[in-house]
């Protein structure tokens, strides 16, 4: 006998349902009451610079349009991070 058991979206805990109540239910009940989740404990700071030496992370990507690199504020343009993308680094300013 196959039983699924519902996953809670935010916290991704099996929700146990019994016989007869409805699962959407059972899980928003779960939500309001019983989760988990909380969004201030994810991070957000996750794009780490690839300059050596840089431990800077940023919340966007900041990616270099010569060597592809995922760069800090800082360290994005392709003289700032000894960019290999190009023989030369073109500024569009």
């Amino acid at each position: 006998q196959n039983v699924q058991v519902p996953v809670c979206p935010l916290c991704n805990t099996p929700i146990p349902v019994q016989k007869g109540e409805i699962p959407d239910i059972v899980v928003g009940a779960h939500i309001d009451k019983d989760c988990k989740y909380n969004p201030a404990q994810q991070k957000i700071f996750t794009n780490k610079c690839l300059k050596p030496g840089c431990k800077r992370k940023e919340m966007m990507k900041v990616v270099c349009e010569q060597c592809g690199g995922n760069f800090c504020i800082k360290h994005r343009h392709p003289l700032d991070h000894d960019c290999k993308g190009s023989s030369q680094p073109i500024s569009k300013a």
